[in-house]
């Protein structure tokens, strides 16, 4: 038998009703958190999400209170048909596609703030980002009352927001993280990776070979001044317009390390024309 294509949904009260008939069948769901301009990293997030629980919604919202810069929020790719049809062939059961005026009535007013893990990296470049990121994904939780919550580890600092935000505010739902989906070349697969250049498409790879470069210098003992150094001359070199953090720190906490005293990640982020682009990678000994 077929399974049907993912109903779609776009205001609370008809997710919560859908919630709620699961919930009186004992069943479990999974979200899988969007901004849309679904790729290859997405559904397999979505793989692992159906495997989680009985029923799998993906929600898709470009989140205007995350963004910091106009121009990135008006040419941010918005893809909802052909996302669809993507979820479709995933036998993703549900979609959640609120329009703006649900999400965020003219009257609200709340934030969210998650000290901390939120600073530095991407927050010290994006004023108010994370704040944006943990309101809405709060808001996501209660709404769909899902029992899992599905984050890809190519945002490593939101992730940490975000896990961090759900146990302070006590949300019932477990994070659970899925490792960087990479193109054959090594990039990081992105929705933002369809606004490079042809050109600037066979540069951007360069990211992730820097930071397995830097990682395995560390990995040797390398002082971290000296890595940081050549992984800055190399990103310009190969065509980067600049790099805006390219750092080591705890995977614990996300503080700041200057050799291997524990487990780590090397994190990284830089402007390829008018494309931002972020990367992370494990460091160990």
């Amino acid at each position: 038998m077929t399974k049907p294509p993912p109903r779609i949904v776009r205001t609370v009260a008809d997710l919560r009703n859908v919630a709620g008939e699961w919930k009186g069948q004992s069943l479990r769901s999974t979200l899988v958190p969007t901004m849309g301009a679904l790729h290859k990293g997405h559904l397999e997030i979505v793989r692992m999400a159906k495997t989680l629980a009985e029923r799998t919604i993906v929600s898709i919202f470009v989140n205007p209170t995350q963004f910091n810069n106009p121009n990135d929020l008006a040419n941010y790719p918005r893809t909802l048909d052909a996302d669809w049809r993507m979820l479709e062939e995933a036998g993703v059961d549900l979609l959640f596609a609120p329009r703006q005026h649900e999400m965020y009535p003219e009257d609200f007013t709340t934030k969210i703030t998650v000290s901390k893990v939120s600073e530095g990296l991407c927050g010290a470049f994006r004023p108010g980002h994370f704040e944006g990121v943990a309101t809405v994904v709060a808001k996501l939780f209660n709404q769909s009352q899902a029992n899992f919550a599905v984050l890809g580890e190519k945002d490593y600092q939101q992730l940490h927001v975000v896990r961090r935000m759900t146990r302070d505010l006590d949300i019932p739902i477990e994070i659970v993280a899925h490792p960087t989906v990479r193109e054959p070349d090594g990039l990081a697969m992105s929705s933002r990776n369809a606004r490079l250049t042809p050109q600037e498409r066979q540069l951007a790879p360069e990211l992730a070979r820097q930071l397995n470069i830097a990682a395995a210098a560390f990995g040797r003992g390398t002082p971290a001044q000296d890595i940081y150094q050549v992984a800055h001359k190399a990103i310009l070199a190969a065509g980067f317009s600049s790099v805006e953090y390219f750092e080591l720190r705890a995977e614990r906490d996300l503080m700041p390390l200057q050799s291997l005293s524990e487990p780590a990640r090397l994190l990284v982020a830089a402007n390829l024309g008018r494309v931002r682009l972020i990367d992370n990678v494990p460091v160990s000994e």
